[in-house]
């Protein structure tokens, strides 16, 4: 049986470049398998593997708890990162370049991870969510520092339809002099969604402009939810 990380390389990278360009967010195919989702679930409880643990409602965040995961991280986690990572840095390389913006992200994640750390930003940031009945989580963005690597990757764990109902991904674009736009996931299980850290290129009349976007979760209805999220950048 292949790795996730070989998963993640045989993915349709210029495919996903292109979801990516349109509507600054894309779905992967399955990177892990049912039984990879229910390991990485099944660490929740596991209290001492994380750094810290979120209740939403306490801080008006919408209702549910997610867990920081301390280091070091389970092999799973972080093969997914590090496999996620070159793939994509040349999306945020090309997405800065249109926006004329510094892309100060090296070659390796490590080496990012590194000039994260020399700025003050040390925390870990990859995340395990659960969401129960009535659960849900309001538009936000997860930035964390003024390091940001600009994309990001929810993977969901469990079986929409049959673990839960609800609890659709939401990504929502403020588009220049216009209405938001709203964009519906549903995660299946196993599958990546990458999407944007905090905005988009969109080209205007006046070439390249950068479109704001925040990201959420709709109301879980019933079951119950866990998504795993990987962030490239480390926290103050």
């Amino acid at each position: 049986m292949s790795k996730p990380s070989e998963r993640v390389e045989k993915a349709d990278w210029a495919g996903l470049a292109e979801e990516m360009d349109a509507h600054g967010c894309a779905l992967t195919g399955p990177i892990l398998t049912a039984a990879e989702c229910r390991e990485i679930a099944g660490l929740y409880d596991e209290v001492a593997r994380f750094r810290s643990t979120i209740d939403m409602e306490r801080y008006r965040f919408g209702r549910g708890q997610y867990r920081y995961f301390d280091r070091p991280f389970p092999d799973l986690v972080q093969e997914l990162r590090q496999a996620f990572y070159p793939r994509l840095l040349p999306i945020a390389r090309d997405w800065a370049a249109r926006l004329g913006r510094p892309a100060p992200w090296p070659d390796t994640l490590a080496e990012w991870l590194e000039m994260c750390h020399r700025a003050g930003q040390r925390k870990s940031t990859p995340i395990l969510l659960r969401y129960r009945d009535g659960d849900w989580n309001a538009l936000h963005r997860d930035l964390y520092g003024d390091l940001v690597f600009p994309l990001q990757v929810v993977v969901g764990l469990n079986e929409p339809g049959a673990d839960y109902d609800g609890g659709e991904f939401l990504l929502v674009e403020q588009r220049p002099r216009a209405q938001s736009r709203g964009t519906v996931t549903l995660l299946p299980q196993g599958h990546g969604l990458i999407f944007t850290t905090r905005d988009r290129p969109v080209r205007s009349s006046r070439g390249w402009s950068a479109s704001p976007v925040r990201h959420g979760v709709s109301t879980v209805r019933r079951g119950l939810r866990h998504t795993l999220g990987l962030v490239f950048h480390d926290a103050a």
